[in-house]
């Protein structure tokens, strides 16, 4: 169940990464024309409605890309096929629709089925599509029906697996969607509090990739807070919208960079250069872009103590900004780009405080990371007992800057030997900066051979589940590795 989560997760980072686009259009829109909001420039009307048509369709979004992460192949099949969940579900379930089976006005229907589009059933379509496309992609129907053998049936059992879905949703989802409203306005009336409560789980959940679920009700119009939306279209309240975003801009940008570097000062001086590889790659991927996942998941498993210290000061950051008239919003994450794109938007409130928050907090990061990591003795990147079978990081090695398809194949080649070959691997994906790997026999693993290639590191969490720390280029090794496996069979 927890490998399944954390695989929802990832899959989840495909339709994410699209954001980013709309960020710079909101951006470039909002600087040229930050009060009419597009009314006083062509240009500027331009870029903001050409955002809108990515952030408007988030959920949707969300299916496609769920459907495809989830599949067991990358194929177009899987994403026709939470695509028509998507439209099922969404139709069956409108507010006209409901109107017309129970023979009421629009007006009177439950205000849940107004919600139907949103990010949860967006991820929903996308499992039903997947699943359906795993189960069903290889079936060989009566001959009479043999024009819908393989790959052709699965949309046509999607959507009759989400007609089914669909008439449970009609009990369900009111009742879901209430429970979530309770949540999420027991949470919003905490006010500030609620910020830093809402951080602290988004950290928290992160293991499990249950954080995208969490941020659907916040950032999202799940329930009606849609604090993302509301910040780049305007109609928010100032001082209030992006308080469930502002408070990540300093631990992104700074409070990690200084956590990390708590952890390369800590390293046993023997290993502090091979930390700092690791580290330093990861720090500059939070400041620069949000991604923080290449620093968290390097402490996470091998100090989960020092992981939740994170999670709490993340809590305390959300609280503090959200009382300080500071507001800054993202379409992706919070690093210095959606920072520096986000002055002029509408909702924005004195961001350049990130700037002075962000100092105070790398210092409380940087003393309470050294305090707990000595006081302790954690085991973060660089102190490893000889023979902890946790995070083991390669001697620093570089890739080359310009590599080829050819050196990819040839990365992918090594990486694949070390892992004993195609016929000892059971299943691999990837995330933003690793290719995960569970093998069938985890003696066959030679991790100096995965090491030669040149790749900054490697992860074992058990004997059987291993982790390749590639970097941002790890799509082209793993498309690399794919390809050779198939050509082995």
């Amino acid at each position: 169940m927890m490998k399944y989560l954390q695989k929802i997760g990832r899959s989840l980072m495909l339709p994410v990464a699209c954001l980013p686009a709309a960020g710079i259009l909101y951006g470039i829109g909002y600087w040229i024309d930050p009060a009419g909001w597009g009314s006083n420039s062509v240009i500027a009307a331009f870029c903001i409605k050409a955002a809108s048509a990515i952030i408007d369709q988030i959920p949707l979004l969300f299916a496609i890309g769920t459907s495809i992460g989830m599949a067991d192949e990358q194929d177009g099949a899987s994403a026709l096929a939470g695509l028509v969940s998507w439209l099922m579900i969404t139709t069956l379930l409108s507010t006209n629709a409901v109107a017309m089976y129970t023979g009421v006005e629009a007006a009177q229907v439950p205000a849940a089925f107004g919600k139907i589009s949103n990010a949860f059933i967006g991820i929903l379509s996308g499992l039903i599509g997947a699943e359906c496309f795993n189960k069903f992609k290889d079936a060989e129907p009566p001959e009479w029906l043999a024009f819908f053998s393989g790959k052709r049936c699965v949309a046509v059992i999607t959507a009759f697996v989400s007609t089914i879905v669909s008439a449970i949703l009609y009990y369900v989802w009111p009742i879901v969607f209430g429970a979530l409203e309770r949540f999420g306005i027991s949470i919003a009336n905490l006010g500030p509090l609620g910020a830093g409560i809402y951080g602290m789980f988004n950290r928290a959940l992160i293991p499990l990739g249950l954080h995208h679920a969490l941020n659907a009700v916040f950032w999202f119009d799940t329930i009606g807070i849609n604090d993302l939306g509301k910040f780049w279209s305007g109609t928010g309240e100032l001082g209030v919208t992006g308080m469930y975003m502002t408070g990540f801009f300093p631990v992104m940008m700074f409070g990690l960079v200084a956590g990390a570097y708590a952890m390369y000062k800590s390293a046993k001086p023997e290993r502090r250069n091979v930390a700092k590889s690791l580290l330093l790659a990861g720090s500059f991927a939070a400041f620069f872009t949000g991604i923080t996942e290449p620093l968290e998941f390097s402490f996470m498993f091998l100090a989960p103590g020092l992981y939740l210290l994170h999670a709490v000061l993340t809590g305390i950051c959300m609280t503090v900004c959200a009382y300080l008239p500071v507001r800054c919003g993202f379409n992706f994450s919070a690093g210095m780009v959606d920072w520096i794109l986000s002055f002029r938007a509408p909702m924005a409130l004195n961001p350049w405080l990130i700037i002075p928050i962000g100092i105070v907090t790398a210092l409380i990061y940087y003393f309470v990371f050294t305090w707990a990591i000595k006081k302790f003795d954690l085991r973060t990147p660089g102190r490893e007992d000889d023979d902890f079978d946790g995070i083991e990081i390669a001697p620093t090695a570089e890739l080359p800057k310009k590599e080829s398809k050819k050196d990819y194949t040839h990365m992918a080649a090594i990486i694949l030997e070390g892992l004993g070959g195609a016929e000892n691997l059971k299943d691999f994906d990837y995330c933003a900066t690793r290719i995960r790997v569970n093998v069938k026999d985890g003696t066959q693993i030679d991790e100096t051979k995965i090491k030669s290639s040149g790749i900054p590191g490697v992860t074992r969490l058990s004997s059987s589940n291993v982790q390749v720390v590639v970097g941002t280029r790890v799509q082209f090794v793993f498309d690399a590795m794919k390809k050779l496996i198939e050509a082995s069979k």
